[in-house]
Formats: structure tokens, sequence, C-alpha cells
């Protein structure tokens, strides 16, 4: 797929103000830079070094770099805010965005928030904002996962009855001040992890869970680190039960202790007539970019027919520019889409609100070692 995409009927020129400029902040720096009518013109960090890293990032214009996001606010040098900053500032930067009234889109990345508490207050608080809330789910949007997701939604596999997605990968990257190595900052590797997944499940089935069960662990990973005296209480590998209201089942297994496979990523799509699934290659750099242009994608109905296979490749640039095979630039091709009116918010804030619920049952089924029985919500599950 080209960058030729990246076309708008509006070239408008929309300027980006990121908030959080670490390591995913320069994947979006990256991204945007490949959209015509994209300025990145301020970024906010309390910590100068990532500053200068991601300031030196940006290539033409003046970027202007605040140590405190509120400031960047306030400045009226933007017209739309990219929050990129570590899980447990979500929420009051939300918070204060809602409450600044200049009703800037947002793009905030996943998860929206970490704790049952502030979803509740989440939702409440942006059923009324009247500005774009894109929630960054980027697994929607890998090419090979766009290709089975209209498989699923055109009838061809029957009624949807069992889905499995597994990940196989390398550790948590190390973070400035080290904040993804606790559940506490994080919400838990079920929520800052696998609510990219817990979102695809809905996403696919279009349906809402009922119970959960899972069994997970820290077994390898982090084991000889030590934070104030404190070990690392982030899991490190799970398995995920999902039964959802129409009958359905999904299952998730992660395990991040595998970082020599080549296929990061498989997902599994099974009805009553036939099934789809892909397999998506490792994040940019731990495999040489020519053995990650291709994801696979195979299409396999019921005996006695073969099954079809073939490959969903990806343009270099795009693979380049981050490390979420491509979606992080289709992502924003929808954002844009958004603040300049042309297409709705593919990814709602009630989307996002929901996968992070699920992700706590998940982590709470670890603890308690039971299932965990969640009320059916009431939104809407948007393809």
């Amino acid at each position: 797929m080209s960058t030729a995409a990246a076309t708008d009927s509006v070239l408008a020129t929309i300027r980006y103000g990121i908030i959080g400029a670490g390591h995913m902040a320069r994947e979006h720096v990256r991204n945007l830079a490949l959209i015509p009518g994209s300025e990145i013109t301020a970024i906010a960090d309390p910590v100068e070094a990532s500053r200068e890293e991601t300031s030196a990032a940006i290539l033409g214009g003046e970027v202007h770099a605040f140590a405190d996001y509120r400031d960047l606010l306030d400045s009226d040098l933007v017209d739309a805010v990219i929050i990129a900053s570590p899980n447990d500032t979500h929420h009051a930067i939300l918070k204060d965005i809602f409450a600044s009234g200049k009703a800037y889109p947002v793009l905030v990345e996943k998860p929206v928030c970490t704790t049952l508490a502030d979803a509740d207050e989440l939702e409440s608080l942006s059923r009324d904002y009247p500005a774009p809330v894109w929630v960054a789910m980027e697994y929607r949007y890998m090419p090979p996962v766009q290709e089975i997701l209209r498989t699923a939604r055109n009838g061809d596999l029957g009624k949807l009855r069992m889905l499995s997605i597994t990940e196989h990968r390398f550790p948590f990257l190390d973070k400035v001040g080290d904040w993804n190595r606790f559940s506490e900052r994080t919400g838990g590797t079920l929520v800052e992890k696998c609510c990219h997944f817990f979102d695809l499940m809905r996403l696919i089935l279009q349906d809402e869970p009922v119970r959960i069960y899972a069994s997970g662990a820290r077994d390898v990973n982090h084991a000889d680190e030590r934070y104030d005296g404190r070990t690392p209480d982030i899991l490190d590998n799970a398995y995920v039960v999902v039964d959802f209201a129409g009958g359905a089942r999904a299952m998730l297994e992660l395990c991040m202790f595998a970082e020599g496979s080549l296929f990061q990523e498989h997902i599994a799509i099974v009805g009553d007539v036939a099934k789809t699934e892909c397999y998506v290659p490792v994040a940019q750099g731990h495999w040489p970019l020519e053995d990650l242009r291709e994801a696979e994608v195979e299409f396999s109905p019921r005996a006695p027919q073969a099954p079809r296979r073939h490959v969903v490749a990806v343009d270099d640039a795009l693979l380049a520019a981050g490390a979420h095979h491509g979606s992080t630039y289709y992502e924003h091709l929808g954002f844009r889409r958004a603040i300049l009116g042309d297409g709705p918010v593919e990814v709602t804030v009630a989307d996002g609100l929901q996968a992070v619920r699920m992700g706590i049952a998940a982590e709470q089924s670890i603890r308690d070692g039971r299932a965990v029985e969640i009320e059916p919500a009431r939104i809407q599950v948007h393809a």
C-alpha cells in the first residue's frame, strides 16, 4: 500500500501539538511527516532530554517545547493534540483538555486510562465534548488486519463463532523513569499491551463481552531488575478467554519472552462456513526490513476445498516510520479526516474505555483465580 493515499481533497494545514516526547511520540512525528498538510508546532514533556530528541526529529518549521503540557494547551500554537505520555497521565491530561474551552481535536494513545474510576469519569466528561476524540488503537489499521476484517464482515465466514489472537514478542522496552515496570502506572500488562486485542475482539465480533477468565504470571522478564528496592510486577505471559453476549468466544495468548519470532501476531477468525487468519511480522528493528514487508493472509473454507493464501505488502516508508506495521500512518489519515469533518471518529472514547475495562477484568481474574462477569455495555461498536 502506498503513501499516495495521503492526498486529501482539502490540503488544509493542521498544526499538531504532542504531549509526551518519548518513543511513541517520535513514531507519530515520522508518520505525520508522510502526510501533506501536517505540521508539528509544539511538544511538551517534563524531561528535557526527551524534548530535545523529539524536537530534533521534527523537520521543517519552528517547534516550541514546553516542560508543562498546560502551557502547550494555553499557547494557541496548535489546532489538534496528540497525547503520547505515560498511561497514568492520560486521564488528567484529558480532563484539562475538556475543561480548557478550546475544543481541541485529540488523538490519545492507548490505554485511554488505567482504572475503573477514571474510566467512569472520562465516560461522563467526554460525552458532551464538541471536538473529535480518537483513541489510538493502531492494530485495527494494520493492512493484513484490515483485510481479514473485510472478510469477517462480508459474510464469507458465515456466523462468527471463535476468535483467536496470539502475540509472541519481545519484553517491554526501557522507558524514561521506568514507568512501564509497575501495574500501578500502566494498569497492568493486560491493560497496557492487550487493550489493543480486546478492542479487536469487540470490533471483529461486533459484540460485547459478558465473562472473562485469565491465567498469567511474570515468569521470565524483569526478575533481576530493582527500582527503589521493588521488583517489577507486570505480567509477561497470559491466556485470556472471553465469552461474548451473542455466544461467540475469543482467546488471547500473550508471551513477552518470544523475541525470536518472525511473525509477532497471529489472528484467526472462525465461522460456521470458513475461517480466515493473518500473520503479522515483528516490529521493525528486530529483523531485516526485507523480511517484514509481507504479512500473510489465508482464507480456508471447510473441507474439501483448499485454503487460499496470499501476502499483503506494506510500503517500506511506512514500515520505517514506526513499529506497528504501517498502521499509525493509516490511523493518522483517519484522524485527519475526522478533524476536517470528512469522516467519523472510528475509535471512540467509549471503545477505548471498554478495552480498558476488559483488561482490568482480566488482571482481576488472574489475581482472584476466578472468572469475572461483565455487564454488557450499551455502546456502539464502530466498524
